[in-house]
């Protein structure tokens, strides 16, 4: 089996379409930007997290994209429009799409170019490590909208 087989792709578009509908399933806007229990982070900066490390890390790295991260303004940045969120992680999902389509199995099996995961590590392993960090991060999502 080719690891091209795993269809990145797809998981990832699959994915980011999840976060858009529970973005959508808050039924009061504002409510993006609470938060609620011990949670620290409201779903609306969570959102903005899972774009800026998803550009950070395929984006610019694994494609070039010329993406600068502003982690901080992941989380400080607050009142974003669910629209403009939802435009965000359309064009994340573009860029994913236009950078993971480019690779082969041979891309794959090298080591990430970006030591952040440990020097030596497969960039397929950081594909799959970067998909469960961006549903850790769903499932925040999720808990955050049930408990408001």
């Amino acid at each position: 089996m080719l690891i091209r087989d795993f269809e990145f792709v797809q998981i990832y578009a699959r994915e980011i379409g999840r976060l858009k509908d529970e973005l959508n399933a808050f039924t009061d806007e504002p409510k993006l930007w609470k938060t609620a229990g011990e949670m620290k982070n409201s779903a609306g900066n969570l959102a903005l997290h899972l774009c800026g490390n998803l550009n950070h890390f395929i984006g610019a790295v694994l494609g070039q994209t010329g993406f600068v991260r502003e982690r901080d303004k992941e989380f400080s940045d607050k009142n974003i429009s669910r629209e403009e969120l939802l435009r965000r992680l359309d064009e994340t999902g573009k860029t994913l799409t236009a950078v993971l389509e480019k690779l082969n199995d041979d891309d794959l099996l090298k080591p990430y170019p970006l030591n952040a995961f440990g020097e030596g590590t497969k960039t397929v392993y950081v594909l799959v490590q970067l998909l469960a960090h961006f549903n850790y991060h769903l499932g925040q999502v999720n808990a955050q909208r049930r408990s408001l």
